[in-house]
């Protein structure tokens, strides 16, 4: 462009086209006084000329608030209305109260000055959640529309919509009630259907006729009155109807985080029923707690529980001065976070101290029986007594007894919980399902909180109530939780334990389950009620603490500061004598006076709630006793150095002394609670004091207290000799050095203190706090990630106060801003790499989202406070520093850096020490460039815009948003990489405060442009531009940084779209299109509404590799239309019309996106096709230039260019799914709705026919995609769920069918213009299958009300989508009336409304669509019976499938439909054989198909049709009526055959009989016999036999190549059915029809779609699947040799290669599958008995499937005709002897069934050589009957006869029918000897077949072998011998037959040879010994044949007269049958 001349330059630049998408969107959305165009309408002729450019930056954005302000006073109210809706802000900022568990907020005691740090820790725990709400941003939901509450109202405002399959489903139940009696008597002899009509139509009540049906009315009337009753009673909202996208789809919902709470884990409820023991003489007390043994953790605090009697607990009302309620629990509610197989519940039983050891005192227990009486009673009562006294001298004193552990590994079922690890997954982030689930949103994937509902628990969790009936005696030397864990391992491992340690005999039952969400009357770990808590109840649950074995990272958000003290182990062993009963008395003390115990110890059970003091258990005689007791301490909130806790250990007397005292003070002991300021935790082992304590002793540690005068005496001179554990669980104490010194310096700064302050183990000047500070903020990230996550909010609440807050110290200015924003931005980093933390489906981290969401407010900004005693001169006000660009880059690196060594990895232990130094030097070298910064400041008095009339701010104040943008813009380095990572969260940040900032100004200001400083506008531009500068950048690297660039991208969308609620709109827009400009190329799809989604969807159609982003691009489209439909602001439809045109170019996009749809027919590869050439199928798959870049402009000029945009074939596209197809269609369909029917209209005028049939094509897609699935199906279904389950079933029909419906190839129209969609048609039976495959499980955790509401709420659905499809057709059949290519669009209009028909569809829709069909028959009647002869057909099919419909309007309708149908076709050709064909075929196609076909209400409906024609005042003068009535008799007797066909639908053999007989009584109408054979067919396919199937399909085939060969002579046909002889010899009878029974040129005669070519190759092709899913392979070759020369003659070269592959497959599978390969096994089935009728004394071969046993077809028969008769009636007789009828109850029903095999001559059986030949074209077949002469069945080997009987059958196996008739029985005898000959040789072949056999099968060879020498059957040949063989028979007659046994033998031992010397071969090492005993066997069996084989008859072997040597005449030699005849006359 540069090197053009100036002039040249200026005039191609006037040649550009000006015009934008805007100014063009202007034309049709803005009011005539706001656009700068003239008024001009959308039809006038100007505006489609309008050339759009090929390419062109997005326009310069409207600036809407200036027109807005310029224009708004001008307009009318509504527009004002329309247009300013979005003038008031949609945020709204509130304060929400906490929901909180207990009564009353955890909250320190009262009266006490809290520390600033507690203060602020409860300040944040109490205080209310800051909520910016969005009041019509987001997902459609947010319009308060789809939200739960209302979308329950919603579905009781919707007509019930009425489906004939539902009301089917409500009336089965009640049809089947009756028993059922089967009735097979019927005649079905008969030649053919009754000709005379037996049902009298007239006798029946013809249903309600439509009125004004024959009146004459214009078409146009017509259209417009149907047009009107259409647009009644519509649906406003389609959305309303649609469920919401699934939420992974749609970019534009933001998830709404979690609201942070208390953690619980998986809650078990626990009660403590019974305890007791086999004597009851004292009290016990009990205490459980949980212990994970792998882990070696105790996992909860204990619970004590008192389950004494009130006798026992009297003994003990000395030392119990209060009982509490509290402490009178007898149920705890356990929490686990991390569920194992390991966790044991472990019960510990204490008593009374008294003198003894544990295992004297538990002797008693072991011993003594209650039940004993006698002296045992007496020992109880003493024993009684004894306890007493103890308890009233020694009773708050306890010794250990007894413990017994409670495996929880039942409940907490590990496998259960990894296999359902995954599927939680998926549902964490996104449910609300309450606090249990809520809380694994925290945790990493291994330590999920899963609820017991989800871990396998909650649904196999009953209620359970456990017995313990033994316990483990304590050992005194081994009460340490050590000792515990290895009892446990033990006990876990083996029963051993039970062995090694003394158990005792008891009782203790417990009751484990569920803890519910909501418990009543229950009590924290801290003893506060909670919600509810009714006042009466005595007895309340506790709330047991855990301690969970990993960290939990859930911040803190309630109070909570208790401390836990275990006392573990004292060693006294060099003490004094005197030290043995040992017991430690525990106090927190608050001063070093006795005075100063405080009650804030935790009580046990049965007893006061607080004490002063405890005492642990004493172990008996022990001097260094281990202690097991849990001291627990509420912890006040205030510490002081005072503070510590005192052990006191005593020695107590056992033996009642006089004057001795109980307790004998053994040494003191002490621990500080605070060390340095900090709390003291962690393990101790700290020294004794024997002595009374020096004062002061507190304010120091017992083991470094200094020197006293006089000098402490020290137990082991000062050692450590008591070991001690404190662990604190406190909200309030961070137990972490980081964060411990941040907090105090931050508070330093915030109250007045005294320099210098101690920080830890330091002390900190007042010179040095700034610095100290900055190191401290630096290091913040260095602290352990899990105190980090506990206090994240009070830590970023800090961080952001220092950004803001001015400070002065020690009179020096000090900004924090970059530091906290640098560590705010590594705590963003750490928290987002740490995979212990969970993410949302945006990758955002879930804590700092729910923090943002729910815990950010503005910091509040206190004035400047000086840290200094003086005071100092204040900075200058108008200014404050902030670090720039430079003192950035010094640190940032270098932090980050930091980070990742220390804490993003916890599992690394970087050396903070190291640290610290490092940090030290980043300081040092950022102060010396610390004012070289940008300045950012505020002007005093001055508003952010000169002019404005804002209230001047207070000076030195900062903004947070500004300050956090700036921060933003000047970081560098890896914060600044960091920070643009994580955008999101810092967007929200900014978008939060600004809200609150918004929220917080006058009113007076807050005009959008003055709200924001231009600074701050300025800063914003940079951080977006930055931004989608980083996206740009990273969408070109590897797929890691696209996912980056994808959640950049997610993130700074909805920064933008939360702009535009708060910022210049104009402004807002700006940065938009600067986005545009940068991304447009990237095809990078951005989530802001009404931008550049219309640029992106062609992009995403046509790139194969970025499917995600075609399904969030249809995603957002939908969620953008459906925001429209139900905002409410939107309800008007003059501005839904203006949406819907803004939409338009969307049309144009999905019409070429057309072959990337999902097909919902069947799963093709090639789903689409044009019709034309190659050239335009190639065009019309690719995406236009045009359409791409019009977007929102270009409202209808949709057609197709030609220019294309990528070359990519269509079949490289992406296809898209089910989902997204949906999602698509139903903004498609909202957009045809609702935009102005008269553009609609006019655009369709304008559009070439291919493009009119593309639409047709969309419609027809429509159609399946929003058919009604019923109540079963109604709930949304996930993605995968769906797509899994529809591949399932698609394979299960690949293997059942090949993916071929029974009519297959012929359901394919082949009329112009409707075989784009070859599919479409093919498999329509399958298709409810297909679509309809859901999951049983999805449904069942709903409701039936539910199920109800989403049925309403889904019919409601299918009918409007259905109607704005019909719609859309009507505008098509009108605008098109004036087109020429209206044949071609009438064929494609019918295809759709007749899918329609053929789906589940609501009366409303039936009603509308019909009448839509007779405005098309009475406009286009002529073209639709002249061209349309298919769609006619099968237009007839589904109206009369309706006239059988049980719903009387749906009836009517089709009724009506019908007659008018017929009147208009008599009408066009005077007579209307054709349509009488098409409905005759129809109803015979329908009567043999459809399941659910009524013959009651079909024969109403032709009733009322003869009504039509007798009322019909205009055609009574024609032959019409007459032939009417022709056709409805003939109709009727199909109906008839219908009936009979009912009456054996349970027989399928009868009922093939009965549909065979029908068909064959056509066999003068092909078009009928054909149908039938479909139907069978059919039926043959459901029974899954395939072969029979096949068959039927060979037999049409063979039929219509009659029909052709009579029509026309082409070589390449087959010559008629002779031709069909090598597939079946049953064919032949096709050809009986003759010239003069078949009149081709008959009108409506053969006129069918399979009377074609194309319909024969359709018929063998499907025909040859079929024999492949039946594995006769040999036959799909003959069955393609009659395909082929067809092929080859039409030039069809894509169909021969796919046929030769077939080909090969068939061959593959003959060579692999041969003798695998399973046919039909044949049973003999003869009837016997009156009760059968005709089949009296009948007999069939029935064919049944491979390897049916005799038993089973046996059992199915009877069983049947059990049925039928009563089973009593039926026998059936057990063998195949002949049946002697008088021997018979005449009054009972007899079956004989015979297993019968194939048989064949020898000359036959050199034909048929292979496998399949011996198993195809069967017509003969024997069975076997053994006898003997006397009677009997069975005999000897000399008396054993045997009869075969040979039948043979009236057609050949497989035939269309799976039993034929007998024609003819022969009967042969052999006597015993031919029966051993039959033997042997069956015996020797065998042995042959198992030696040939390759490869060789030893194991078949030896069993074979094994059974002919084996030992043990060598009675068996060796026999037969001895019988046969032994003597030369006396009878000459037998001589023959004696010499063929013997040569049968003589082979026989051959083979047998022959074998042990295959086996040799093949035998390894192992089976040597088998081989030499074989060989042995073998041996054996010859030589004892040997003579016997050897022994010839010399009879036989004599010449028969002396021969002349001279004389050598051939022809004069005799045969052995004269020889025969000879011996015989001569004997």
């Amino acid at each position: 462009m540069a090197t053009l001349p100036s002039a040249e330059r200026r005039a191609f630049a006037l040649k550009i086209n000006r015009y934008s998408s805007a100014e063009i969107r202007k034309q049709f959305t803005l009011p005539p006084n706001l656009g700068q165009y003239h008024r001009q309408s959308i039809s006038t002729s100007g505006f489609p000329s309008l050339q759009l450019p090929q390419f062109y930056d997005p326009v310069e954005p409207v600036d809407f608030e200036g027109l807005l302000m310029t224009h708004l006073n001008s307009l009318d109210v509504q527009l004002a209305q329309e247009l300013g809706d979005f003038t008031d802000d949609d945020l709204d900022v509130v304060f929400t109260p906490k929901e909180c568990r207990t009564l009353q907020p955890a909250l320190p005691e009262e009266g006490v000055e809290l520390d600033p740090h507690v203060r602020d820790c409860v300040q944040t725990y109490i205080r209310e959640w800051l909520i910016v709400n969005r009041k019509n941003q987001g997902s459609p939901e947010i319009c308060g529309f789809k939200k739960t509450g209302s979308r329950k109202d919603f579905h009781k405002t919707l007509p019930k919509q009425t489906f004939e399959s539902e009301t089917l489903e409500c009336s089965e139940p009640a049809a089947q009630a009756g028993p059922r009696r089967l009735n097979v008597l019927c005649d079905v002899s008969g030649k053919g259907p009754v000709t005379a009509c037996d049902f009298d139509l007239r006798s029946l009540q013809p249903d309600k006729r439509l009125e004004n049906l024959l009146q004459q009315v214009s078409a146009e009337d017509f259209e417009k009155q149907n047009e009107e009753a259409r647009r009644t009673n519509r649906q406003a909202e389609l959305f309303a109807l649609y469920p919401s996208v699934d939420e992974e789809d749609a970019v534009e919902i933001r998830p709404v985080p979690e609201c942070p709470k208390e953690h619980l884990g998986n809650r078990i409820l626990v009660k403590l029923l019974t305890l007791k023991f086999e004597i009851e003489i004292e009290p016990l007390f009990a205490s459980i707690a949980l212990y994970d043994v792998k882990e070696r953790k105790k996992i909860s605090e204990n619970f004590h529980c008192d389950l004494n009697s009130d006798q026992f607990k009297g003994f003990l009302r000395a030392h119990t001065p209060s009982v509490a309620t509290s402490s009178q629990a007898r149920s705890a509610v356990f929490s686990v976070t991390y569920p194992s197989s390991d966790i044991y519940l472990v019960v510990k039983i204490e008593k009374v101290l008294q003198q003894g050891e544990i295992g004297d005192c538990a002797e008693p227990y072991m011993i003594i029986k209650e039940s004993d009486g006698g002296k045992s009673k007496e020992k109880i009562e003493k024993l009684k007594l004894q306890a007493e006294s103890f308890c009233q001298r020694l009773g708050k004193y306890r010794m250990p007894f007894a413990w017994a552990p409670i495996s929880l590994s039942s409940f907490f079922n590990v496998s259960t919980l990894e296999r359902e690890v995954t599927d939680v997954d998926s549902v964490v982030g996104r449910s609300s399902v309450g606090e249990r689930r809520t809380l694994a949103q925290s945790r990493r994937l291994s330590e999920r909180a899963l609820s017991l509902e989800e871990n396998g628990v909650g649904s196999n969790f009953k209620t359970s109530t456990l017995s313990v009936s033994s316990f483990f005696k304590q050992e005194g030397d081994r009460l340490s939780d050590e000792d515990l864990f290895k009892f446990l391992a033990d006990y876990k491992r083996s029963s051993s334990l039970q062995r090694r340690v003394k158990s005792i005999p008891g009782l203790l039952r417990l009751e484990i389950s569920t803890a519910p969400e909501i418990i009543n009357c229950c009590l924290t770990p801290e003893m506060l009620p909670m919600k509810p808590f009714p006042e009466n109840r005595t007895r309340p649950h506790k709330e047991i603490l855990e301690f969970p074995t990993r960290e939990v990272y859930v911040p803190h958000t309630v109070y909570r500061n208790l401390l836990y003290v275990y006392p573990q182990r004292l060693n006294f062993v060099n003490k004094l004598a005197s030290a043995r009963n040992i017991t430690i008395k525990i106090q927190f003390m608050c001063g070093e006076d006795a005075s100063n115990a405080m009650p804030v110890i935790f009580g046990k059970s049965n007893g006061p709630e607080f004490l002063q003091e405890v005492y642990t258990a004493v172990t008996y005689h022990n001097k260094s006793p281990d202690f097991y007791e849990e001291v627990k301490i509420k912890l006040p909130a205030k510490l002081t150095v005072n503070h510590h806790l005192l052990f006191t250990f005593y020695h107590i007397s056992c033996q009642q002394k006089q004057g001795a005292s109980v307790e004998s003070l053994l040494g003191y002991s002490w621990l500080p609670i605070l060390l340095n300021e900090r709390l003291q935790t962690g393990s101790y082992c700290l020294p004794v004091a024997l002595e009374k304590l020096p004062p002061n002793y507190s304010m120091h540690s017992a083991e470094k207290v200094p020197l006293q005068n006089p000098p402490i005496k020290w137990a082991e001179g000062h050692k450590g000799v008591f070991n001690i554990e404190v662990q604190a669980v406190s909200s309030v104490h961070t137990q972490d050095n980081h964060l411990e010194k941040f907090f105090t310096l931050c508070h330093s700064l915030e109250s007045q203190v005294t320099f210098p302050i101690r920080v830890l183990d330091q002390k900190i000047s007042e010179t040095a706090l700034e610095h100290e500070l900055k190191l401290s903020i630096i290091c913040l990230n260095s602290s352990r990630l899990e105190p980090l996550v506990l206090f994240l909010h009070l830590v970023l609440d800090k961080l952001f106060q220092l950004s803001v807050q001015p400070m002065v110290i020690a009179g020096q200015t000090a900004n924090f801003s970059q530091f906290a924003f640098e560590s705010v931005v590594a705590i963003a980093n750490s928290l987002h790499n740490s995979k212990d933390l969970s993410k949302d489906q945006h990758g955002r981290n879930c804590l700092l989202a729910s923090y943002v969401h729910y815990v950010f407010r503005l910091p509040e900004v206190q004035r400047d406070v000086p840290k200094s005693g003086a005071p100092t001169a204040l900075p200058d006000p108008r200014s404050y520093h902030t670090y720039g660009r430079t003192s950035a880059a010094a640190v940032s690196s270098k932090l980050l850096q930091a980070r990742v060594m220390s804490s993003s990895n916890p599992d690394l232990a970087g050396t903070h020490a190291a640290a610290d130094e490092e940090v030290k030097n980043i300081m040092s070298s950022k102060i010396a460039d610390r004012n070289c910064s940008r300045m950012s400041y505020y002007c005093s008095g001055n508003s952010d815009v000169p002019g404005s009339t804002a209230a001047p701010r207070p000076a030195s104040k900062k903004h947070f948003h500004e300050e956090l943008a700036l921060q933003m813009v000047v970081s560098t380095g890896m914060v600044r990489e960091t920070v643009f990572k994580y955008a999101w969260f810092f967007f929200e940040l900014l978008v939060k405060s600004m809200a609150q900032h918004v929220h917080n100004m006058d009113k007076r200001d807050s005009f959008r442009r003055t709200r924001f400083s231009d600074r701050f506008m300025d800063d914003i531009t940079t951080i977006v531009n930055v931004v989608t500068s980083e996206i740009a950048a990273l969408l070109v690297k590897a797929q890691k940084e696209n996912e980056q660039a994808e959640k950049m991208n997610i993130s700074l969308a909805f920064f933008l779209y939360d702009l535009l609620s708060l910022m210049d709109r104009g402004f807002v827009f700006n940065l938009i299109r600067h986005y545009c400009n940068q991304h447009i190329p990237h095809v990078c799809a951005m989530d802001i509404p009404q931008t550049c989604w219309f640029t992106l969807i062609p992009g995403a159609f046509t790139d194969t590799v970025i499917s995600k982003v075609q399904r969030k691009a249809v995603s957002a489209i939908h969620s953008l239309l459906s925001s429209h439909d139900l905002d409410p602001r939107c309800v008007k439809p003059e501005v839904k019309v203006k949406i819907a045109a803004f939409y338009l170019p969307l049309v144009g996009i999905i019409l070429d996106a057309l072959p990337q749809l999902c097909d919902f027919t069947v799963a093709d590869t090639r789903r689409y096709r044009t019709s034309g050439s190659d050239e335009e199928q190639e065009g019309a798959g690719a995406i236009n230039q045009n359409v791409a870049l019009a977007i929102a402009g270009n409202n209808f000029n949709l057609k197709t260019s030609g220019i294309v945009l990528s070359s990519l074939p269509y079949k490289q596209y992406n296809m898209l799914n089910a989902d997204t197809t949906r999602n698509l269609m139903i903004c498609f369909l909202w957009i045809m709705k609702n935009a102005d029917q008269s553009l609609i209209r006019k655009w369709i005028a304008d559009l070439p026919s291919m493009q009119l049939n593309r639409i047709l094509d969309l419609l027809f897609i429509c159609v399946l995609c929003f058919e009604y699935k019923g109540k079963q199906s109604s709930d949304k279904v996930s993605t995968q769920v769906l797509q899994k389950s529809r591949d399932v079933k698609a394979r299960l029909e690949e293997a059942l069918l090949r993916g071929e419906g029974a009519r297959g190839e012929m359901m394919r129209r082949r009329a112009p213009g409707n075989d784009r969609f070859p599919g479409l048609n093919e498999n329509l039976r399958w298709k409810k299958e297909q679509t309809h495959w859901r999951q049983a499980n999805e449904k069942l955790d709903k409701t039936k009300a539910e199920l109800d509401q989403e049925a309403l709420i889904s019919g409601n659905l299918a009918t409007e989508a259905h109607l704005i499809i019909l719609d859309m057709q009507e505008n098509i059949i009108q605008a098109s009336s004036a087109l020429d290519c209206k044949d071609s669009l009438l064929g494609g209009v019918l295809r759709v409304l007749v899918n329609s028909l053929n789906c589940d569809q609501s009366t409303t829709y039936l009603t509308h669509c019909f009448a839509t069909l007779r405005a098309l028959i009475a406009k286009f009647g002529d073209l639709l019976f002249e061209e349309e002869v298919e769609q006619c057909f099968d237009l007839c099919h589904q109206v009369l499938h309706h006239c059988s419909s049980s719903m009387d309007v749906t009836r009517s309708q089709a009724c009506a439909t019908l007659y008018l149908l017929m009147r208009f076709s008599f009408g066009a050709t005077s007579n209307f054989a054709r349509v009488k064909m098409q409905v005759t075929m129809s109803l015979a196609s329908l009567v043999g198909r459809a399941p659910d076909f009524n013959e009651e209400h079909l024969r109403r409906s032709l009733r009322t049709i003869l009504a039509y024609s007798e009322e019909d005042t205009a055609m009574q003068m024609t032959p019409f009526p007459t032939q009417v009535e022709e056709l409805l008799c003939n109709l009727n007797s199909i109906l008839y055959d219908t009936v009979k066909m009912r009456e054996f639908q349970e027989d399928p053999e009868m009922l093939m009989d009965l549909m065979y007989r029908i068909a064959k009584s056509y066999q003068a109408s092909p078009d009928l016999r054909l149908t039938w054979l479909q139907n069978m067919a059919e039926k043959h396919t459901k029974k899954k036999c395939y072969t029979e199937a096949a068959m039927c399909l060979v037999h049409a085939a063979a039929l219509v190549a009659e029909y052709l060969s009579m029509l026309e002579d082409h070589s390449y046909l087959p010559v008629g059915s002779v031709s069909f002889q090598n597939i079946s010899s049953n064919v032949l009878e096709e050809s009986v029809v003759s010239d003069d029974t078949l009149s081709p040129d008959e009108d409506g005669v053969c006129a069918g779609q399979y009377f074609t070519e194309s319909g024969l190759v359709g018929l063998l092709e499907q025909a040859a699947e079929l024999f492949s899913t039946g594995g006769l392979y040999e036959t799909v070759n003959e069955v393609y040799k009659l395909v082929i020369p067809i092929l080859e003659a039409h030039r069809e070269f894509r169909k021969l290669t796919l046929t030769h592959s077939k080909l090969q497959r068939a061959f593959d599978s003959i060579l692999n599958k041969d003798h695998k390969r399973m046919f039909g096994t044949y049973f003999r089935v003869g009837f016997f008995g009156s009760k059968f009728g005709d089949l009296d004394e009948q007999e069939f071969v029935y064919k049944e499937p491979a390897i049916t046993k005799l038993p089973e077809i046996s059992h199915r028969l009877e069983a049947f005709y059990g049925q039928c008769f009563g089973a009593e009636f039926v026998e059936v007789i057990k063998d195949s002897t002949p049946v002697d009828k008088t021997k018979l109850d005449p009054n009972k029903a007899y079956i004989q069934i015979t297993f019968v095999e194939p048989y064949f001559d020898e000359y036959e059986m050199k034909d048929r050589v292979t496998y399949f030949e011996k198993n195809f074209d069967l017509r003969r077949f024997m069975y076997t009957t053994p006898f003997t002469l006397e009677g009997r069945p069975r005999g000897e080997l000399h008396e054993q006869y045997r009869r075969n009987t040979v039948l043979t059958t009236m057609h050949a196996f497989p035939y269309i029918k799976t039993r034929i008739s007998v024609i003819q029985k022969e009967e042969f005898v052999l006597t015993p000897i031919e029966v051993a000959i039959e033997d042997m040789k069956k015996k020797t072949l065998q042995l042959a077949v198992a030696i040939n056999q390759e490869p060789p099968d030893p194991k078949m060879l030896q069993m074979v072998l094994q059974g002919s020498v084996g030992a043990t059957v060598n009675q068996g040949p060796l026999e037969v011998a001895q019988v046969f063989l032994a003597e030369i028979p006396a009878d000459p007659k037998l001589y023959r037959h004696h010499n063929k046994l013997r040569l049968c033998f003589k082979e026989f031992i051959m083979r047998c040879g022959e074998a042990v010397e295959k086996n040799k071969r093949l035998i390894t090492a192992d089976q040597r010994e088998y081989q030499q005993e074989l060989r042995k066997n073998y041996n054996k069996l010859k030589e004892n044949l040997r003579p016997m084989i050897e022994r010839k008859i010399p009879e036989l072997y004599k010449p028969i007269f002396r021969v002349e040597s001279q004389k050598r005449d051939s022809f004069h030699r005799s045969s052995f049958r004269k020889c025969e005849t000879q011996l015989s006359q001569g004997s």
